[in-house]
């Protein structure tokens, strides 16, 4: 049987860098995605086995913490193995290391579930392919950060950045992409702010399904020195109720 954890090096494209050369975190968030799909397409339950038959993977939930980025033309590997199974919920880790000293630089957590994508419903995972993901669930590998935490916020929360939902914010499940909030979120702060402070970790918990020509309303508060919370609040293009899209929580870090 294939391995149960799976293995991929990337390159930091300098075009995917922020200002001081350090690669975007949407960017590393694509790569640890990356790495999750050729993890489950190599095992056979990825996208080429679940498109054709109407399933899909929808992210819940992601943490990233990084003790440093990686620079332009930096090359890094992203490891991804499932640390456990549910019939709803399925556990996948990351550790990315830095390929030049093979310094491990950061972890990830994420939580998925499958849902149809006709009828939009959560699939027991544990029936797909006679619950043949039972046989990738390792639990011997150690991925030592905190577990995604309860995003809570208070009635002080500030409404920062109202913006509009458009085409390139679109995956090919037909709502907005899991890492265009990322970036929406990151963009929050100032270009100043960014050169006094790295991120070090964030989170981010997806509540509902965002489409194009919904707006996205963005609430921010400071729950601790360094730490914000961000409230993401969708306004439907027909002009119903608006209603909570995700949670996330950013840490950062003085230089």
């Amino acid at each position: 049987m294939i391995s149960k954890v799976g293995k991929y090096e990337f390159l930091a494209e300098p075009f995917h860098c922020d200002m001081e050369g350090r690669l975007f975190m949407g960017h590393l968030g694509n790569h640890l995605i990356n790495a999750a799909d050729f993890h489950s397409n190599d095992r056979g339950f990825g996208m080429t086995y679940l498109m054709p038959r109407k399933l899909a993977w929808v992210l819940s939930r992601l943490v990233i913490e990084m003790d440093e980025m990686p620079q332009a033309y930096d090359r890094f590997t992203v490891e991804t193995w499932v640390e456990s199974a549910m019939r709803f919920f399925t556990n996948r880790n990351f550790r990315i290391t830095n390929v030049a000293d093979n310094r491990v630089i950061g972890y990830g957590k994420s939580v998925w579930a499958m849902i149809n994508t006709e009828t939009r419903q959560p699939v027991d995972l544990l029936k797909v392919r006679d619950g043949e993901l039972l046989n990738y669930v390792e639990t011997e590998e150690n991925c030592p950060i905190a577990r995604p935490s309860r995003v809570t916020m208070s009635a002080e929360a500030q409404e920062v950045e109202t913006i509009s939902t458009h085409y390139c914010d679109v995956d090919m499940n037909g709502h907005i992409n899991s890492i265009k909030y990322i970036e929406h979120v990151l963009d929050l702060w100032s270009l100043d702010f960014y050169r006094a402070h790295s991120i070090k970790r964030f989170e981010i918990a997806y509540v509902a399904e965002t489409h194009c020509g919904d707006k996205l309303s963005f609430l921010r508060e400071e729950t601790a020195p360094n730490e914000y919370c961000v409230r993401i609040m969708k306004l439907p293009a027909d002009g119903s109720v608006a209603q909570e899209s995700c949670r996330c929580k950013v840490i950062f870090v003085e230089k």
